[in-house]
């Protein structure tokens, strides 16, 4: 996955993110720079205010609104925007996927809905606004970029250990504490620097799949073609960091394959795998029809996971090799920057020692390019494409320190950061926290 590997060299500040809903927010700016309107958090999810939607003079199809969601996937909130107003996921688009654990706020696009349906459109946890009619879809990615907001908690620098004479305890603890603060601050902002020169542009680790890590090996499955396994992989893999009930659950599916059960066992909230279940109880050796009961643009996700580890790998094979974020001679540019595969059917490798690893890495899979198309779900096929490998975070600001509210003796910093589309803010805190 991730290499555990720090670009830069100023001291990490460790601590911890997403304690809290509200410590990563996340705001998506469009094609034009403009960014979406925040207004949902915890203190006013009770205030529900109805829709407003304009006329439609022109007849346009497409309703364009943000969306504002909270502690839901954008699948998920899209679901219940669509049973709500009794149509298909299909109707409704989104130019950029969200973070679950986090306050986001985010253009989607109905097509041709049910106005006053819509208006009644009611959720703690899901919120629309500014509504614009227009002529044209919202594709997957139409966006600019996305602006983070990220408060990181329970914050403890080591301590480091001098005589004061003559202090009573209480003052002790004070000046410790200011020169804590002092040399929080004094590591971040020498950290932003650093970063301002360009880091490695990983995938970070939620495009594999959260806690289990799987979506990658699933991938994998079918773009060899192991369509059983890979549906099979998706069920029952397990992390001992899930909850113990769907841990085991997951574990007697392995032993048993018994599909009836298994869909008693797993918990109605993993509405996906339940789902898959549903199919196979009813069609027993259809892992395509099953795999297919998830959306389409989560199916590809696996392949696109998969693309994603062999980039990260080819990142780590670079610096490892002593050619790390340069430009060499050979290289592939993508504006104007080094690149690596998102590997598919039609990657072409670049040439010199930059080529080499590419070549290397892919080799080390035992896979073969024309894998890439997948025969069997034509729909998880990739062509390829190439990314830099260098991410440049912008508008890089310390906000904030202070103590944690919610664990004494401890500091939050909170930080915030701009960046491009199909970048990831948990690359920019592994470098500030390592």
């Amino acid at each position: 996955m991730q290499t555990d590997f720090f670009y830069t060299k100023t001291k990490g500040i460790k601590g911890r993110i997403k304690e809290r809903i509200k410590d990563f927010i996340v705001t998506e700016l469009d094609e034009q720079g403009t960014e979406c309107t925040l207004w949902l958090n915890e203190e006013t999810l009770d205030e529900l205010q109805k829709l407003e939607i304009p006329e439609n003079p022109k007849e346009c199809k497409f309703l364009w609104m943000e969306m504002q969601k909270f502690n839901l996937d954008v699948n998920e909130a899209i679901r219940r925007i669509a049973r709500f107003n009794g149509v298909s996921k299909k109707r409704i688009t989104y130019a950029g996927v969200k973070d679950k654990r986090a306050i986001t706020s985010q253009k989607i696009c109905f097509f041709k809905p049910e106005i006053q349906r819509l208006k009644e459109f009611k959720s703690k946890f899901v919120k629309l606004g500014k509504a614009e009619w227009k002529k044209e879809k919202l594709r997957i990615g139409m966006l600019k970029g996305n602006k983070f907001e990220i408060t990181i908690r329970k914050i403890e620098l080591e301590k480091k250990t001098k005589k004061r004479k003559g202090k009573a305890e209480k003052e002790i603890k004070e000046t410790e504490k200011k020169e804590e603060i002092k040399e929080l601050e004094t590591r971040i902002k020498n950290c932003f620097k650093e970063m301002e020169k360009g880091i490695p542009n990983y995938f970070g680790e939620q495009r594999f799949g959260g806690i289990r890590k799987v979506s990658h090996l699933v991938g994998k499955e079918f773009i060899k073609g192991n369509i059983k396994e890979g549906v099979m992989l998706y069920l029952t893999h397990t992390n001992e960091s899930e909850e113990e009930e769907i841990r085991n659950a997951r574990n007697k599916l392995k032993e048993t394959g018994n599909y009836a059960i298994a869909l008693k066992e797993f918990p109605l909230k993993f509405r996906y795998e339940r789902g898959i279940l549903d199919h196979l109880n009813s069609h027993e050796e259809d892992f395509v029809g099953a795999f297919r009961v998830l959306p389409k643009a989560l199916r590809y996700m696996f392949v696109h996971a998969y693309q994603s580890f062999l980039f990260n790998k080819i990142i780590e094979e670079r610096i490892n090799s002593g050619i790390g974020l340069e430009k060499t001679e050979g290289e592939i540019l993508v504006n104007g920057l080094a690149s690596a595969p998102l590997i598919g059917f039609e990657t072409v490798f670049a040439e010199g020692k930059t080529g080499e690893i590419e070549k290397k890495v892919f080799e080390e899979e035992d896979i073969e390019l024309k894998q890439f198309y997948v025969k069997e779900m034509k729909e998880m096929s990739s062509k390829g494409a190439r990314k830099e490998i260098v991410l440049f975070p912008e508008n890089l600001e310390l906000k904030e320190i202070s103590e944690d509210e919610f664990e004494e003796g401890k500091l939050k910093a909170k930080i915030s950061f701009y960046l491009p589309k199909g970048n990831y803010a948990t690359t920019v805190l592994k470098e500030i926290m390592k």
